[in-house]
């Protein structure tokens, strides 16, 4: 009897085929050494394949059938999102920038001390197993990874401490790559955030121009209720079919003539008066035949929008005069009202108005007279400047890497730049590889060259081509 009971403790005692795999999988990273190769295998990959060798690099840690990530300083692509092949993993079209979001925000309390979060959430479009790790690299934008699992067994506190000090390596080494970014980069970065500003302020003057318009009616006391019903939904439906014109009309043209694009602004602006006592005074550019850049065109007519939604809110008004009109190259669209003329100097602050008009180099003024009205102007270049960009390649570099480079186009190998700048090999090996990467070439001899065109070496020294 007891030798069955020592058997059976001895079979009972023996670890499974799931810890066996955990016990290996730990292994591969209990070493520093090793654990720090595996961040130099993420760091050193180019952007965009950093999501993919990250996953590469976890699966020995969490293993995972998809990952995704909200970046916190990438206005080009935010959310990214990579599934290994297979069923499971073919969630990545499905994940949302708003998904992660909001995935992040409900997860807060279990990453504000710095810890990963694991559970189950809802991510493209049903309940999975996740693990939810977020970084705030230098008080920047939070940064969330989001490893969806197959299975929702618990990951061990070791893995997940390893998990979030490798995510904190690599968004703090994005968060640099981002701020240090050749000035191209920055520019072409900057020209997409603006464009993505740009689409979220038209959609969202053009549901407030809706919804408001639609509100209109069902406040009219002058309507009863079967009237109102009515012309609400007359609305909405109009709202619905020129919301589905307009994206077609967006994404088929680059230009409008002028007076179509001034017809659309009158077209949203009629239903936001058409129940009210204020009167609508429209003046259309003289020049029909000239034709205005699509951002340009969308950007007055919200400007216009918001500059009236924001007057309507005023009292005592009865009049509201609204214009185009063309300067040399220049779009100048003006409201003016007959107010109580205490209009703030921020009108246009709202839905980021002011933020895209000083995206296209316009300008906004408000002037408000009181007891005589105010008046909004809005100057719009119809020719986008050209971003100026910096001429010298270097200006990307730190000067730490300047340092690198300026030794490394005096021929220098690896060791002697480590003896001469007092830092380590692998700390040249890779500024070296950061020097190529924002230099935009293949190899130390190409650098060398683009550093001997700029001026350097600094010091006298052979130069080398390795």
């Amino acid at each position: 009897m007891d030798d069955r009971r020592t058997d059976t403790q001895r079979r009972d005692t023996r670890p499974t085929d799931t810890q066996r795999r955990d016990t290996d999988r730990q292994s591969a990273w209990g070493r520093p050494e090793d654990a720090l190769a595996r961040a130099v295998e993420v760091l050193r990959a180019p952007r965009p394949n950093i999501l993919p060798r990250l996953s590469e690099v976890l699966a020995t840690l969490v293993p995972h059938v998809a990952i995704a990530q909200l970046s916190g300083v990438c206005t080009y692509s935010p959310a990214l999102a990579f599934g290994l092949p297979g069923p499971a993993g073919d969630v990545t079209g499905e994940v949302s920038s708003l998904e992660l979001a909001r995935l992040a925000e409900t997860t807060a309390g279990g990453t504000a001390e710095g810890r990963p979060w694991q559970g189950e959430a809802e991510l493209a479009g049903r309940k999975r197993p996740v693990v939810v790790v977020a970084a705030n690299p230098e008080n920047s934008t939070t940064a969330v990874l989001v490893l969806v699992r197959e299975t929702a067994a618990p990951v061990a506190d070791g893995a997940l401490a390893v998990l979030q000090q490798l995510w904190e390596l690599v968004t703090t080494h994005s968060h640099h790559r981002s701020t240090d970014a050749a000035p191209k980069h920055a520019a072409a970065s900057r020209a997409s955030a603006n464009a993505r500003a740009r689409a979220i302020a038209e959609f969202t003057g053009t549901h407030s121009a809706a919804l408001t318009a639609i509100l209109a009616p069902l406040r009219s006391p002058a309507l009863d209720d079967a009237t109102a019903r009515r012309s609400a939904t007359e609305l909405a439906v109009t709202a619905l079919l020129n919301l589905r014109a307009g994206a077609e009309l967006d994404r088929a043209l680059s230009e409008e003539p002028a007076d179509t694009a001034f017809a659309r602004l009158a077209d949203d602006l009629r239903p936001l008066l058409r129940h009210g006592r204020v009167r609508l005074d429209l003046a259309p550019p003289a020049e029909t035949a000239r034709s205005v850049p699509a951002d340009t065109a969308h950007t007055a007519r919200d400007a216009v929008r918001a500059t009236v939604l924001t007057m309507l809110d005023q009292e005592g008004l009865t009049r509201l005069h609204v214009g185009w009109t063309f300067t040399g190259d220049t779009l100048r669209a003006v409201v003016r009202d007959d107010g109580p003329g205490l209009l703030a100097a921020d009108a246009l602050a709202v839905h980021r108005t002011a933020d895209r008009i000083a995206a296209l180099g316009g300008r906004a003024t408000v002037e408000a007279v009181p007891g005589w009205g105010s008046t909004v102007t809005v100057d719009l270049p119809l020719v986008a400047p050209e971003p100026a960009l910096a001429t010298d390649p270097l200006d990307g570099l730190q000067p730490r890497e300047r340092e690198v480079l300026d030794q490394l186009a005096q021929g220098r190998r690896n060791r002697e730049i480590a003896q001469a700048l007092h830092i380590s090999e692998s700390t040249v090996k890779f500024h070296v590889a950061n020097i190529l990467a924002k230099l935009g070439v293949a190899s130390r001899g190409e650098a060398a060259a683009l550093a001997h065109r700029a001026g350097m070496p600094t010091a006298p020294g052979l130069y080398v081509a390795s």
